[in-house]
């Protein structure tokens, strides 16, 4: 075993709370935690390192209230980098390594390049915000594709009654970006290319952690999953650098 892959085991070790009883009353994620947001980062650089780190600490908050989340696969998407960038990256958790990096779609009334606007609600065509779990894959109107259940009432939880899933689209191309200067939108789903649908669905369906972000105020204060005292009060983070629109 490599150094980074016995350190990312020793966090995630660190990281598991063993009863039931004490997810309410459970501390702040360990400092390990912080060390396995390194060795992540180091994996995908271009990923910001806040972001992951909200990532890890909402992950660990879930498995603390009881959701069923393999520590298995993490997947992270950055909405506030415009949709022409790489803003999707999934990673395999147990040999500490980046699976993929990718572009991803948002809602078409989530903006245009820029991500601006998110919603729960059914009808809205937008991006729901905040930490889902993956569920099973099917195949559907738009091919092979992931449902998501989400974790946090109020801001992502009609997802799977919205059909919020992960599926490939053929609007998520270069040559769209070439054309038009950003990808094409979908109806809420994180829609990706369609070439790479199948293997990253494959890698992460069936119960691992997704974490959408942007720097939204009224998710960051109200998210159960990003309190420092995991979720019983509010949680208050800054916006990472370079967010924006």
């Amino acid at each position: 075993m490599t150094p980074s892959r016995r350190l990312l085991s020793l966090c995630l070790a660190a990281m598991v709370i063993p009863s039931a009883g004490s997810v309410l009353a459970a501390s702040p994620p360990p400092v390990s935690s912080e060390r396995m947001v390194d060795v992540l980062h180091r994996a995908a650089p271009s990923l910001d390192r806040n972001v992951l780190s909200m990532a890890t600490r909402a992950m660990t908050c879930s498995i603390r209230r009881g959701e069923p989340v393999p520590m298995r696969r993490l997947s992270v998407i950055d909405y506030s980098r415009p949709s022409t960038q790489p803003r999707l990256w999934v990673f395999d958790l147990e040999k500490a390594r980046l699976l993929f990096e990718e572009r991803v779609a948002h809602g078409r009334n989530t903006g245009e390049n820029l991500a601006t606007r998110f919603s729960n609600a059914t009808g809205s065509y937008m991006s729901s915000l905040g930490a889902f779990v993956t569920q099973e894959s099917y195949r559907g109107a738009n091919g092979y594709s992931l449902r998501l259940q989400g974790l946090e009432p109020g801001f992502n939880d009609n997802a799977r009654e919205r059909a919020i899933v992960i599926h490939g689209a053929p609007y998520v191309s270069d040559a769209l970006v070439r054309a038009q200067g950003r990808l094409g939108r979908s109806l809420g789903c994180p829609a990706v290319r369609a070439a790479v649908a199948q293997p990253l669905i494959d890698s992460i369906r069936g119960g691992s952690f997704v974490f959408a972000y942007y720097p939204d105020p009224a998710w960051l204060k109200q998210s159960r999953l990003l309190g420092a005292d995991c979720g019983q009060g509010v949680a208050a983070h800054p916006a990472p650098s370079g967010a924006g629109g």
